[in-house]
């Protein structure tokens, strides 16, 4: 079962993708800003990380950048999930090193596939 880190600041947001996480077989856990998310990925190194990225302090860019350019968690894929639209936005997010950015609402089909493609294939 894969591990996936939620770092998102909105409570409703995070019990939704939680729900929607754990019913498709997930374990969920979550953080509510940035800084607590990099400290949380350091010690328990998530499968994955769902990253929000308007947030209070450091946003989801700085900390995806972050994530990327540290070798001890540049492995660990980031899913970038905002209400940001822009392809700038998207453009912008990939390049900080997210493997994949999607736009609020979300699409639970799209992104549980995205998942999907970016875990390592089960045996």
């Amino acid at each position: 079962m894969a591990n996936i880190l939620i770092i998102d600041d909105s409570p409703t947001d995070v019990r939704v993708f939680t729900t929607l996480l754990e019913k498709a077989g997930f374990s969920v856990s979550s953080v509510d800003n940035a800084e607590a998310g990099l400290d949380r990925i350091r010690a328990s190194k998530p499968d994955l990380v769902i990253m929000d990225v308007i947030m209070p302090g450091m946003n989801g860019f700085q900390a995806t950048r972050t994530l990327s350019r540290d070798p001890a968690t540049a492995d660990v894929p980031v899913v970038m999930i905002t209400t940001k639209s822009m392809e700038t936005d998207r453009v912008w997010g990939l390049r900080q090193g997210a493997k994949a950015f999607i736009t609020k609402p979300v699409n639970e089909k799209e992104l549980l596939s995205t998942i999907a493609d970016l875990l390592p294939k089960q045996n």
